[in-house]
């Protein structure tokens, strides 16, 4: 095996992630670089700093990417309506693809060899993680700890941790009741009681939404503005892209709004359950529905529906470097040069309602569709070459049949 001098470690802090920060320094005897993708998780990442200083770190990176997450990858997502399997808006699946890209640039910087993730092995983020490296450099070495060491359980973790003097938080030493994903989109909530469909989820397990039945009792009414596709502003206030992100999670999650149960199929083969909390996401892609069902045409809004489970499915199955996804994106991205406008939505106990929509570049004509006189000459007798034409096939089909 070549010899490997140093590896760049995706880096949490918690206890698998500093376990595994000492099992590569014992295992290949190297430098380990710590890096930290601050993604609006809603931690403070400051004590991460001081857990690597103590195991011996070095290099620690601790980088603020929420504009360049909501920006190059949240937002180009939303412009396809991307939700896999009909439901799941891709919180964590869209996150991967962005910490890989910063351990393949700090690998390339600090002339490492290898960078390391502390992904399971029946998980998808395994998968992201390394398609991702393959794409991005197909020379630097993935190491992935959990497909490679002897730990199988959460007690050996524990043992691990004591006999190298790891430190272990008292609330890391009881059985986790759950595994939490949090970024700026989403949280994702599996594990333990979650991990039985025919249960009820507790209510514990919600972080960012209030139960839709305890929301206020008066809905709130919100405007989101657009510019080729992308939202910029809320209730007429210009924003970043991370920062106008956080205004909708806020106002979401105040009504309820984003929760989501489902049982999903892992790329990988078995299914997952999972409780999901998207609030801001779920108000925006309501939005942007509502903008393009005034500015889009309507074979394109169609083809775009068409090819929208294909990109949900590449991003969620890791591939958002993929060629097939670039070449998706280019679709999706050209279709929004005219989707600008002002949409006005409803918040109340969980729902979203798109309630009115505005746009300079509106398709909507009230002329040609009014039921009074209009100023527009629409000739209702066109009407019967166009269902004759259409029903030609029908009638020929009907004849041989002997209707």
């Amino acid at each position: 095996m070549t010899k490997i001098e140093k590896i760049v470690l995706s880096y949490s802090g918690g206890l698998d992630t500093s376990i595994i920060l000492k099992w590569l320094q014992e295992t290949y005897g190297c430098e380990v670089v710590t890096f930290t993708a601050d993604l609006g998780q809603g931690e403070e990442l400051e004590p991460v700093r001081a857990k690597a200083e103590m195991s011996g770190v070095k290099d620690i990176r601790i980088v603020d990417l929420r504009e360049e997450f909501v920006r190059d990858f949240v937002f180009p997502m939303l412009l396809a309506n991307a939700l896999y399997e009909g439901q799941y808006l891709l919180g964590s699946s869209i996150a991967r693809p962005l910490i890989a890209k910063h351990l393949v640039g700090i690998a390339r910087e600090v002339g490492a060899d290898a960078v390391a993730h502390g992904a399971t092995g029946t998980g998808n983020d395994q998968i992201r993680f390394e398609l991702a490296v393959n794409a991005l450099d197909p020379s630097i070495r993935v190491i992935a700890p959990w497909r490679q060491w002897n730990i199988r359980s959460r007690m050996q973790l524990l043992e691990y941790a004591e006999k190298h003097r790891i430190p272990v938080p008292s609330d890391k030493r009881g059985e986790a009741p759950f595994s939490i994903d949090a970024n700026l989109l989403h949280t994702s909530t599996e594990g333990k009681i979650l991990e039985n469909p025919a249960e009820v989820a507790p209510d514990h397990v919600y972080q960012r939404t209030v139960d839709p039945l305890d929301a206020p009792d008066r809905p709130e009414i919100i405007t989101v503005g657009f510019e080729r596709g992308d939202p910029v502003s809320v209730n007429g206030k210009a924003m970043t892209p991370a920062a106008l992100l956080t205004e909708l999670n806020g106002l979401g999650g105040r009504h309820g709004v984003g929760r989501l149960d489902l049982v999903e199929n892992r790329f990988i083969g078995m299914k997952s359950r999972g409780i999901y909390e998207t609030p801001g996401g779920t108000i925006l892609l309501a939005a942007h529905r509502g903008i393009e069902s005034i500015t889009l045409d309507r074979a394109a809004a169609h083809l775009k529906d068409e090819i929208m489970p294909r990109y949900a499915e590449l991003i969620y199955n890791g591939f958002w470097f993929a060629p097939e996804r670039d070449m998706l994106q280019a679709l999706i991205d050209h279709s929004q040069a005219f989707v600008s406008g002002e949409v006005t939505l409803r918040l109340y106990k969980g729902s979203t309602s798109v309630i009115s929509r505005a746009s300079p570049c509106s398709l909507y004509s009230a002329d040609l569709v009014t039921f009074e006189e209009s100023a527009i000459a629409f000739d209702h007798h066109d009407a019967e070459g166009f269902i004759r034409l259409n029903g030609l096939r029908l009638r020929s089909w009907a004849a041989r049949n002997g209707r």
